[in-house]
């Protein structure tokens, strides 16, 4: 639905062009529109089945909102979005929330899905405004697709190519013409540098079948006789700790062991969608709760001091477990384990090296998984933890993702990137700084 604002007499109006759009409502009346949050394309009016069908069946016409969408394209004119959302407690069936000024930056006709001609509209929400109201958008037919088939924008159906249990589709309603994830190698499983061996010393616990009982299991003792994870959803972290010691295989348990939850793979379906100001990001068609792990981070294993063009690098992750334990370099402690005084010499652990700089990182710009596509949040949904389980080194702890909160379906997957400001140099010695576009309310505008 389009809103047209037609003056003829006023003379402060008098270097406008008219009619011009004021206000469009996107509720899922056409077929061919296309919305992604901050960059819409919306399809002009006329033409379409008046039974609700939302299919075309004639051609649209230049006149009346199409050519008033055209002048504030050539005259620079934005126009307020609102968006409407199906809700059964609704009397009238939807809800509808007012999202802010959107430039209309371009249009153009196409043959739409039903065949017919139909003018189409790009917008892009303006800069400066307060976070979207709508904090999903549910838009294709009232919900998330159930098949690739329904996919707007799909541009690849399964960017890990058959490794993960869960197909990840790539959707991009930005670019023109759209493009797909490149510049990488998908792999769901850490690849190790050369010089780098993974040690074997965990010795496991003896529960048979699944563990039940913390003060009998070795593992659960490491966590201070408890287990960390409840039986819920297939397991969920009771709270963030420095370290979560995982069953690993030198126990007796089976894979359905609760303290074996983060090593279960991918169980959510996520998409990777083009964004933008942000490049790619992350979401989820299911709805993830609070504790439930999401991804590992996944790259190749390196000793830090081998990084070539770090400066040029953005998928490198430190593995600081062990600095963050000790709250170094900036970093903000957790509650203090009641494990960690088990763990023999943690303070005498890389003693030869800078406090504050980990020894080995994840390198996630040539090999990686879709935790590589999950972006900084000023205020995330997503909290790092590390896990030990093959092996009881906090150097080489893996680093998982895991739901701070109740997560809704679309909603983009974030986690805090952890910069302190001022601590990014090039490769000519220069600070760098980058500007912060995640739009959070207390946002601190740079990442670092």
């Amino acid at each position: 639905m389009l809103y047209v604002f037609v003056v003829e007499k006023l003379q402060e109006y008098e270097h406008y062009i008219f009619p011009l759009g004021v206000a469009i409502v996107l509720s899922g009346m056409y077929e061919d529109d296309l919305d992604n949050a901050e960059d819409v394309v919306y399809t002009g009016q006329g033409g379409h089945d008046l039974t609700g069908n939302k299919r075309q069946i004639r051609d649209q016409v230049m006149e009346r909102g199409n050519l008033a969408l055209k002048n504030c394209v050539d005259q620079g004119v934005p126009v307020r979005v609102v968006r409407g959302h199906e809700s059964a407690s609704s009397y009238s069936g939807k809800i509808y929330t007012y999202d802010g000024l959107y430039k209309v930056v371009k249009y153009w006709a196409e043959k739409g899905i039903s065949g017919f001609t139909v003018f189409k509209y790009r917008l892009r929400r303006l800069e400066g405004q307060p976070t979207l109201t709508t904090s999903q958008v549910q838009f294709t037919y009232g919900r998330v697709p159930k098949c690739p088939s329904e996919i707007r924008g799909l541009v690849c159906e399964d960017i890990s190519g058959g490794q993960e249990d869960v197909p990840i589709p790539a959707t991009n309603l930005v670019d023109d013409p759209p493009v797909a994830p490149t510049g990488f190698t998908y792999c769901k499983s850490m690849k190790v540098a050369q010089n780098i061996k993974l040690p074997t010393n965990a010795a496991g616990c003896d529960c048979k079948g699944v563990c039940w009982d913390p003060k009998t299991c070795a593992c659960a003792r490491l966590n201070g006789s408890d287990f960390p994870y409840v039986h819920r959803d297939g397991g969920r972290l009771i709270e963030a700790k420095h370290i979560v010691f995982e069953c690993g295989p030198k126990c007796r348990c089976n894979a359905n062991c609760v303290n074996r939850t983060s090593q279960r793979g991918l169980k959510y379906r996520l998409e990777v969608f083009r964004t933008p100001k942000k490049g790619w990001a992350v979401r989820s068609w299911d709805f993830i709760p609070a504790g439930a792990p999401v991804c590992e981070y996944i790259g190749v294993l390196l000793r830090t001091e081998e990084l070539d063009n770090v400066s040029e690098n953005n998928y490198i992750f430190d593995i600081d477990c062990l600095q963050t334990m000790r709250g170094l370099g900036g970093r903000e402690r957790r509650q203090q384990d009641a494990s960690l005084p088990m763990i023999q010499n943690m303070d005498k652990i890389d003693e030869q090296r800078p406090e504050s700089v980990p020894e080995f990182c994840i390198d996630a710009g040539s090999f990686g998984n879709v935790a590589r596509f999950i972006n900084h949040s000023c205020e995330p949904n997503l909290f790092i933890q590390c896990v030990l389980s093959a092996h009881q080194d906090f150097k080489l702890a893996r680093v998982m993702l895991f739901a701070a909160d109740n997560i809704p379906p679309l909603q983009e997957l974030t986690y805090d990137y952890g910069y302190a400001l001022d601590s990014v140099y090039g490769p000519d010695g220069k600070l760098k700084r980058m500007t912060c576009y995640c739009g959070a309310e207390d946002c601190r505008k740079r990442l670092f």
